[in-house]
């Protein structure tokens, strides 16, 4: 029997969690699996009470669970950073979740602000390389506070590091393909036996040396992947164009700081931030993967009880996913694509006046 921790964390947090958590015991009950959830106390409101971010106690019974489910993380009290860095880049380097994966799908009945474009054009997931990069902390001050100081953050890429996000994403595409061959292959690509993409979103012409590193390691391990098409976006490139031709899109890999921009895009395109879940995964299960809505903690709208759980609630179907459940992550999604499609209840984020309560139990009514 899994065991799920669970992190409720800041602002809205709990709130939407607790509408997740509804969606999971409806859907355990249903699929007749059952599983143990172990609570966990972190945020802004401990750190400001006790001065604990993270105890190392917490990171290993953190450790014994088999799936984490985050809220959010961001306390208007506590200054930027504290939390962020000790708790979710904390939780992703030392439990090994090298793998942030971002679905950017948008559902029937959601408006996306991209003119022409409807679901069949915005289908795509960007796996984000989540333990490198600039996020790795490395750097410096000199002078610091004076008018010569200078300021040092150092991009980290390893080999290996770099190729196993790769391969994720070519695993992945090759997955998607077999469900659904990717739609923007041309006839001539799908008579060669195509059936996805994989897009390397870096900055080659610039960074001349870690973005060297990532397209060589991207070139060799396409040719352990003849069915899948290999692609390359400059960054500002793929931004344009992901507004332009989000079709042109299937799987992205890129960097820790491109993935982090180009995600939120993507959310966007999605139709914002309360429809977008996340997963932080090892693959290799040495450690718990997290699950968790990307819009964060939303201090303006805590306790007003308006927050769209629906990021959190496709962030179980994730979780689910992870914990080889596929009939009840994509239950799930089929219940959220039922409420979306129906246009009510909606929260005000996408335009309506419904409660953060009412969207969960739509979704749950929703279940076959």
């Amino acid at each position: 029997m899994p065991t799920i921790g669970v992190i409720g964390g800041d602002g809205v947090g709990p709130e939407v969690v607790r509408e997740g958590l509804a969606v999971l015991a409806d859907v355990a009950e249903r699929e007749g699996f059952r599983y143990d959830l172990v609570p966990f106390d972190l945020g802004g409101e401990r750190y400001l009470k006790t001065g604990e971010v993270l105890p190392d106690k917490v990171v290993d019974d953190l450790r014994r669970c088999d799936a984490l489910f985050l809220g959010a993380v961001g306390h208007p009290g506590v200054a930027p950073g504290i939390l962020e860095k000790g708790i979710l880049l904390r939780l992703r380097f030392e439990f090994h979740q090298y793998v942030n994966l971002r679905p950017v799908r948008l559902y029937p009945g959601v408006e996306t602000p991209i003119k022409g474009k409807g679901p069949e054009e915005i289908d795509m997931v960007v796996v984000r390389e989540n333990n490198e990069d600039l996020y790795v902390g490395a750097g410096g001050f000199t002078r610091k506070g004076t008018a010569e100081e200078v300021a040092i953050q150092t991009s980290i890429n390893t080999r290996a590091g770099v190729e196993r996000c790769l391969r994720y994403a070519f695993d992945l595409a090759r997955s998607r393909g077999r469900e659904r061959p990717y739609r923007g292959l041309s006839e001539e690509e799908r008579g060669r036996g195509l059936v996805g993409q994989v897009t390397l979103v870096a900055k080659t012409n610039v960074l001349t040396f870690a973005h060297d590193l990532w397209m060589r390691a991207f070139t060799e391990t396409a040719r352990d992947y003849p069915e899948i098409k290999s692609d390359y976006q400059h960054v500002d490139a793929c931004c344009m164009r992901m507004v332009v031709s989000p079709e042109r899109f299937d799987v992205i890999a890129t960097t820790n700081m491109f993935g982090d921009i180009i995600t939120d895009l993507g959310a966007v395109l999605q139709g914002g931030m309360g429809l977008a879940a996340s997963g932080n995964l090892n693959p290799a299960r040495t450690a718990p993967s997290m699950f968790e809505p990307v819009h964060g903690s939303a201090p303006d709208i805590a306790g007003k009880g308006i927050a769209n759980p629906i990021a959190a609630i496709l962030s179980v179907a994730m979780l689910l996913d992870h914990l080889e459940l596929p009939r009840a992550s994509e239950r799930i999604r089929r219940a959220v694509a039922r409420v979306l499609a129906a246009g009510a209840p909606k929260t005000p984020d996408l335009g309506g006046r419904a409660n953060t309560a009412d969207v969960g139990q739509a979704v749950r009514n929703a279940f076959e």
